[in-house]
């Protein structure tokens, strides 16, 4: 699966990137913390990376032992599909921002942005389209604020950073 992921890399990003959000263009260098591209049910059965960026990297790295996330964090999952017959497609990219307190302090003060492969926003909490990601913010209110809102990778898909 590595090696699908290699080749569409590029073609994720480039889509994401018409969005104009500066972490579709940049997420590709940040530590990346899945050693494998993953089936996320919670994220319509799609193959999905973990990536956080440089200010969440002291926290998100520790996972369960980690803190409140500091603000500025951003955490990004790319996604993809492959078919039956080996044909790969470009899915959604999902962001989660830690914003200042007060931002929503019911869903932990974190900022959901879902975007189409082609760039398009599908909605941003407390932006444009925030009814469409509410499902965000509820699935991961369930998490609670004893991990800060964030579910984690199963040991065996951890990278090691």
């Amino acid at each position: 699966m590595m090696r699908v992921y290699d080749c569409i890399l590029d073609e994720l990003v480039a889509g994401y990137s018409k969005s104009g959000n500066p972490s579709a263009a940049a997420y590709k260098d940040w530590t990346r913390y899945s050693k494998i591209s993953y089936t996320s049910d919670t994220h319509g059965g799609r193959f999905v990376n973990n990536y956080a960026n440089a200010t969440a990297k002291s926290e998100y790295s520790k996972f369960e032992d980690g803190g409140t996330m500091p603000v500025g964090s951003i955490l990004a999952k790319d996604s993809f599909t492959v078919s039956s017959g080996g044909r790969v497609t470009p899915g959604p990219f999902f962001l989660m921002e830690k914003m200042s307190a007060g931002f929503d302090a019911d869903g932990g003060d974190w900022r959901y942005t879902l975007m189409m492969p082609n760039g398009q926003i599908f909605g941003t909490t407390g932006g444009k389209g925030s009814a469409q990601v509410g499902f965000c913010k509820d699935c991961h209110i369930a998490v609670g604020d004893d991990q800060d809102f964030q579910f984690f990778l199963p040991e065996e898909l951890r990278a090691s950073n």
